[in-house]
């Protein structure tokens, strides 16, 4: 609790690939005669922050300032970004536009708390020398006023290689931590990053594991943490929790606290969030591992994109206690 009270005092610099999160709620009472697919019918529609957007919202529910650097394009999708972060608290300001990109938007249809289909509107082409530097001048205003820094990749391009050695290489020098929600097979990209947060299907691919293989998260996990010159590693495991590793220190692992998984969509961007709020108000890894998982399991919990708030952490954290 006492780690909570110096969250609103903390900035972070969330880097990485910003989203739309668009849901079409419905019902199914039929299958279509023209085709054996379920009939939805519309009843609402809503439209929130994903991916990195997702991060910086996280970040300001816990009562923190998210600083946000990332990509959109210059279509009627952008427009749309301003007003959506400004509900989250969330300043559009850094957000840097390209023409020929299209803004990423991910649009999932749900039926009876399900969901039947996503539909993903997206460039993956990876930014030009000229693009990349217009993000990196971004990154360099905001770095000094950060505590912390996440990189939250999604694997959509913005998140070069030479982005990334810049942003951990600079970030180090200024004695800062930078934690990582990594993508892709190949982890060396995120070398001398502080700590990473991979799920156990991601680590298990990055060290060429099947996740059949017995103990495949620990071998994935202490394969990782001596690879990649990181302090620590926190995997995600859905209903099984997560575990941490960090050198020369024992694993720890937290059962999952959520009583009711309904919706895991952005559950790795609560964690990442609440994680990174917590070491930047002085817990150690051990002590904002804990709270993340308290944080995901009260996020996966709801329907939909779902950032964390302040008091329903608090509230979790009391009751816990008793």
């Amino acid at each position: 609790m006492k780690i909570l009270e110096n969250f609103s005092k903390v900035k972070v610099l969330v880097v990485g690939d910003v989203m739309l999160d668009r849901f079409w709620w419905g019902n199914v009472s039929r299958i279509s005669p023209e085709a054996p697919v379920p009939v939805v019918n519309l009843q609402n529609m809503s439209l929130v922050a994903g991916g990195a957007a997702n991060v910086a919202a996280n970040i300001a529910g816990l009562g923190a300032e998210p600083l946000l650097v990332g990509v959109i394009g210059e279509d009627e999708e952008a427009k749309l970004f301003p007003a959506i972060l400004n509900k989250s608290k969330v300043s559009a300001d850094f957000l840097v536009k390209i023409s020929t990109r299209q803004t990423t938007i991910k649009t999932r249809v749900i039926a009876h708390s399900q969901q039947v289909v996503r539909i993903d509107q997206e460039t993956k082409k990876v930014l030009n020398q000229d693009e990349e530097q217009k993000v990196w001048e971004k990154i360099l205003t905001l770095l000094e006023k950060a505590e912390i820094v996440i990189i939250s990749d999604y694997a959509k391009g913005v998140l070069t290689d030479n982005l990334l050695k810049r942003l951990i290489i600079t970030t180090k020098k200024k004695n800062k931590i930078i934690v990582v929600d990594p993508k892709g097979k190949n982890y060396s990209k995120y070398i001398g990053a502080t700590l990473l947060k991979p799920n156990q299907r991601e680590a298990a691919e990055a060290c060429n594991l099947d996740e059949t293989e017995r103990d495949f998260v620990e071998k994935s996990g202490s394969a990782l943490l001596e690879n990649l010159s990181v302090e620590a590693l926190l995997i995600t495991q859905g209903e099984k929790g997560m575990s941490l590793f960090q050198k020369n220190k024992e694993i720890v692992h937290f059962n999952s606290h959520a009583r009711q998984v309904y919706d895991v969509t952005g559950a790795g961007d609560t964690v990442i969030a609440s994680l990174a709020v917590a070491l930047a108000s002085g817990a150690d890894f051990c002590e904002a591992a804990h709270i993340a998982n308290i944080s995901a399991g009260l996020v996966v919990e709801q329907i939909g994109t779902t950032a964390i708030s302040i008091t329903m952490l608090k509230n979790a954290l009391e009751n816990e206690n008793l």
